[in-house]
C-alpha cells in the first residue's frame, strides 16, 4: 500500500507529534513539574510513537496495523493524562492525541 493513502492518518500522527513535543516542553517550565511528572513522560513516549509510525508509514512498513493499534493505545493515555491539567497546551495536546487515536483506531477496526 502506498504511504499516499494514509495521508490523514500521516496528518492526525504529525498534529500529534508536535503537539505532545510542545506539551512536553511546556510541561518542563510549569511551577509545579512534579505535578507533572506524568504528563511529561507520557508526551514523550506520545510524540515518539507517532513521529516513528508516520516515517514507518512512508517507507513501506507492513506493520501499520500492528504499530497503529499501539500508537492508539499510547495516544490515548496520554491524552487521558493531559486532560487533567488545566493548561491550555495541555487540553490542546488531550484533543490532538485523541483525534490520533481515533485516527489510528479507525485502521484496526
Amino acid at each position: 500500500m502506498s504511504y499516499k493513502q494514509y495521508q490523514s492518518l500521516t496528518e492526525a500522527l504529525h498534529e500529534c507529534m508536535v503537539a505532545c513535543n510542545h506539551c512536553y516542553d511546556a510541561c518542563l517550565k510549569e511551577d509545579h513539574i512534579g505535578m507533572m511528572v506524568d504528563c511529561i513522560r507520557l508526551d514523550k513516549e506520545c510524540a515518539d510513537i507517532c513521529g516513528f509510525l508516520e516515517q514507518a508509514i512512508v517507507r513501506g512498513t507492513p506493520f501499520v496495523k500492528e504499530l497503529a493499534e499501539v500508537c492508539a493505545k499510547i495516544c490515548e493515555t496520554c491524552g487521558i493524562e493531559c486532560k487533567r491539567h488545566d493548561s491550555d497546551h495541555c487540553q490542546k495536546c488531550a484533543d490532538s492525541c485523541f483525534k490520533c487515536a481515533e485516527a489510528c483506531r479507525s485502521l484496526t477496526s
